[in-house]
């Protein structure tokens, strides 16, 4: 969707942070329905369909899209590509700060790195980037009443716009991976409806189901993780092993 919005990403003030009034403005609104508000951002336009790890979260929030934005605007001012722009602009919007910090300690912890070869699961945000693929189940920012869309109000299966973008657009993109790649969804909304895509035949790689969302605002995360942690293990060895007859 780049095409449709680039004209107005280009009149953004660079001399300047943006302001949610810069963003969260009609020109940048994709959809609306009642009081969920959709609109344009450009780090998840990037599709690294090489990735042998796949962490999907709920939907960009503010912080995530003023990032990208604000990068996408600095990286126009060179010389690179679009293209690049876009992957440039994935890797610093995605999971940043603290989330990214909890997410790692997480997965060091269920050995994930090692069945990827590295020696930390930090890695796969540095080096080794390639190896990573993230992404939304809503791949545009979602705004319920002006506030971040945390998938419980509503519920996406209860709006037709969330459930056009979860149940289809989302698993579109998850087919256009590798079979062999490692699904992580963050969070109980996230893991379940990965788990009636699969149940349906929609998507087929291997799922952590039970990962826990690594938000510091989720302050259940360590408990509900420490309950999982062995049989998230275990599916991470289940992966290692059998990944290369997927």
């Amino acid at each position: 969707m780049l095409d449709q919005y680039l004209q107005y990403i280009e009149q953004l003030p660079d001399s300047r942070e943006l302001r949610r009034d810069d963003l969260l403005h009609p020109d940048f609104l994709i959809e609306k329905e009642n009081n969920l508000e959709m609109y344009y951002s450009p780090h998840n336009e990037y599709i690294n369909d090489q990735a042998k790890i796949v962490i999907v979260g709920i939907t960009p929030g503010w912080t995530q899209m003023k990032k990208a934005f604000e990068t996408f605007v600095a990286l126009k001012a060179t010389n690179r590509s679009v293209d690049r722009i876009l992957e440039e602009t994935k890797k610093e919007a995605s999971f940043s700060s603290t989330m990214r910090l909890n997410l790692i300690h997480m997965l060091d912890e269920i050995k994930l790195h090692d069945a990827l070869g590295l020696s930390g699961t930090s890695c796969i945000f540095e080096d080794s980037r390639p190896m990573l693929h993230t992404t939304s189940m809503i791949k545009y920012p979602v705004f319920y009443k002006d506030k971040n869309y945390t998938g419980h109000q509503p519920k996406m299966n209860n709006s037709p716009l969330l459930s056009k973008y979860a149940y289809d657009r989302f698993s579109d993109e998850i087919n256009s991976l590798p079979p062999s790649s490692l699904l992580i969804p963050l969070g109980k909304t996230v893991d379940s409806i990965i788990e009636e895509l699969k149940l349906e035949g929609r998507i087929n790689q291997v799922c952590l189901k039970g990962f826990p969302h690594p938000s510091g605002a989720n302050g259940h995360r360590m408990k509900e993780f420490n309950k999982q942690k062995e049989y998230l293990s275990e599916m991470i060895d289940y992966w290692k092993q059998n990944k290369s007859e997927m």
